[in-house]
């Protein structure tokens, strides 16, 4: 068995990091109009919030930045979890981190040099997570496999909400999950991308321990009731 985080490394702001499987609504989905009822949904002890910071130049698409961010952390205790589709993330690491991110994720084919980038993340204080698009390998991302709290594979291409799942991305799923086993690693496992009751499913069995959903919760009628739903599921 390989050894998960525990509940230790949580950063600022926020309680305690839930144990795996966990839950990531992804705020993209939400209307920001009534964000803190979206953000309410969501449990300290049990989910994470995620926020999709897009730049229109790493992917075709612009989302928001740190204000944002620092809004948000100000509207809930769950754990932050920062994903950021940016050109040379290292840029601002350090301002995700003072708006209250718990953990940054960057991209892997964003990076000039990754190992420094992900060095300037544990440096901030925050949480290390890395993803990799569908066309890149898990052995291109196996090298820094040691330095992570958090290993997302994207089940679409990043960019978009409301995209269909991937499932040919699920061998690298297993080939991660085989990895951290063999090498008693201590990394999680994500995927992000058309997650919902049916594929969040065929993750689980792959080996996913965070599951970033944003369709399926915030396009519900009910979000409160399709997030509690989707716990079940990965159970």
């Amino acid at each position: 068995m390989s050894r998960l985080p525990n509940a230790s490394a949580a950063g600022a702001g926020s309680q305690a990091l839930p144990k795996p499987p966990i839950i990531a609504p992804s705020i993209l989905s939400a209307d920001f109009a009534r964000l803190p009822e979206a953000l309410s949904i969501a449990d300290p002890a049990l989910d994470w919030v995620h926020c999709d910071v897009m730049d229109n130049h790493f992917v075709p698409n612009l989302t928001f930045g740190p204000l944002i961010v620092g809004a948000v952390r100000r509207m809930t205790r769950a754990f932050l979890d920062v994903h950021l589709m940016i050109e040379r993330p290292e840029r601002l690491v350090d301002a995700f981190r003072e708006a209250g991110a718990d953990q940054i994720t960057v991209h892997l084919e964003a990076c000039e040099n990754p190992a420094v980038v992900l060095d300037r993340v544990r440096s901030s204080g925050a949480r290390v997570g890395l993803a990799i698009k569908p066309r890149t390998s898990f052995p291109a991302a196996e090298k820094f496999l040691e330095a992570l709290d958090l290993l997302l594979v994207m089940t679409v291409e990043p960019g978009f909400g409301g995209q269909d799942f991937m499932p040919d991305m699920m061998p690298k799923v297993f080939e991660a999950r085989q990895w951290r086993a063999e090498h008693d690693g201590s990394f999680l496992i994500g995927v992000d991308g058309g997650i919902a009751g049916d594929t969040a499913r065929v993750a689980r069995a792959a080996g996913a321990d965070v599951f970033v959903a944003g369709h399926a919760v915030y396009g519900a009628g009910d979000s409160a009731a399709a997030l509690a739903e989707l716990r079940q599921v990965v159970k």
